[in-house]
């Protein structure tokens, strides 16, 4: 069923206690991470609480979804000001799936939502009068992991979200490389002969191993209709030589690739790395540790780190 604007969201939960404050004091923002499927908004007050979280559909409107995905942004923000009117939140974060140029504040590419070159910054900026930030989903969840979470304690550290697509995060001796956009987008490089990638590239990662395509690639093999990644490896763990095949070449490609399901991933990926490496020093291979919610504790981050750049700091 298409997705339209105007869907009531999911109030998914709402934490009042202090010591549920992942970021810190600092000025009350607005992060939005927008996926392929949902959207999750969270408002943060100024002792670092998040005080709700909201999901609902991303808007699919063809040519205009990036228009409908800045009005849904704008509509949940409305709707935090009547719950919360206390809160007045003094920036936005704003995070987009595809091809995302950080610097100037542009959707470049999204493939599965439609949009090229589209101003979100500018245009989230005037939609809801307070300065923005923007980024790429997968950066924003890194930055929370390496600043809050398993990724804190190494200065060298790449950050690999595995899902709908793959794309990753890419910190060297401390620093996010951006790279125009282009830095960690590992999920279309070629790790096999095929399928077809939704990017018209062959034999990509994410076309390979993403939790999409393990689905997909089990159901045409075999006529069912697993819904996910999760079903497959149940059935793999069963002995279904089909989905131990698929499972089985994902492994592959992710390990082939990098030179949340547990030991059934980290175990054998650690096995296959090993295989590969000669002289290159082992990396450490760790579960994220912030969960779903990486995303908009990102998002919020990069938020108030705008709204510090922009105050003037006192000369020692």
């Amino acid at each position: 069923m298409r997705r339209r604007r105007g869907w009531d969201p999911v109030h998914v939960n709402v934490l009042t206690d202090l010591s549920s404050a992942p970021l810190g004091p600092g000025a009350p923002v607005l992060a939005v991470d927008v996926g392929g499927t949902d959207m999750k908004a969270a408002l943060i007050d100024a002792d670092g609480r998040i005080v709700e979280i909201q999901r609902r559909p991303t808007p699919h409107e063809g040519a205009g979804t990036a228009d409908a995905v800045v009005a849904a942004v704008a509509a949940i923000a409305g709707g935090f000001r009547e719950t919360h009117p206390e809160i007045e939140p003094a920036a936005l974060g704003l995070l987009v799936p595809g091809h995302v140029d950080d610097a100037r504040g542009v959707g470049v590419f999204a493939e599965n939502l439609g949009w090229r070159e589209y101003p979100f910054r500018d245009r989230a900026a005037d939609a809801l009068g307070v300065p923005a930030s923007f980024s790429h989903d997968v950066r924003g969840a890194g930055q929370a992991e390496k600043r809050l979470g398993a990724a804190a304690p190494y200065r060298d550290v790449v950050f690999m979200a595995i899902g709908t697509g793959i794309a990753g995060a890419v910190f060297l001796d401390g620093r996010l490389l951006v790279g125009g956009g282009l830095v960690g987008e590992m999920g279309h490089s070629r790790v096999a002969d095929g399928p077809v990638c939704a990017c018209g590239g062959i034999g990509c990662l994410e076309a390979v191993a993403s939790a999409a395509a393990i689905a997909r690639r089990y159901n045409a093999a075999t006529g069912a209709s697993v819904p996910g990644a999760r079903e497959v490896l149940e059935r793999a763990s069963a002995g279904d030589a089909d989905a131990i095949t698929v499972w089985e070449s994902a492994l592959d490609a992710l390990a082939l690739d990098i030179s949340h399901t547990g030991d059934a991933l980290f175990v054998p990926l650690a096995e296959r790395l090993e295989g590969i490496l000669t002289f290159q020093r082992r990396p450490a291979l760790l579960p994220a540790s912030i969960g779903e919610n990486a995303g908009v504790i990102g998002a919020a981050l990069r938020a108030r780190d705008l709204l510090d750049a922009a105050v003037p700091q006192p000369v020692a």
